[in-house]
């Protein structure tokens, strides 16, 4: 289920991005990157619409996920 990040309280959001953001431990290029830095990159991807914010019903996790990854090739034919 996709999450609407207005529906959360800007605390919880907070630890969800932080969270994702020190489990991924993607590298953002040639510099480091403050955790501040970090979650504010991912927080302007959410407002922007290119990331969702997705709860597992069946593992009972929340993750976020960009909705490039979640879309299904229409070229692709079972």
């Amino acid at each position: 289920m996709i999450i609407p990040p207005h529906t959360l309280e800007a605390d919880t959001l907070r630890a969800i991005i932080e969270e994702f953001v020190m489990s991924e431990g993607t590298e953002y290029g040639a510099r480091d990157y403050t955790l501040e830095e970090k979650v504010t990159h991912v927080q302007r991807q959410i407002e922007a619409g290119d990331v969702v914010i997705i709860w597992s019903e069946s593992n009972q996790t929340i993750g976020l996920f960009t909705k490039q990854s979640l879309s299904i090739n229409s070229d692709t034919q079972p």
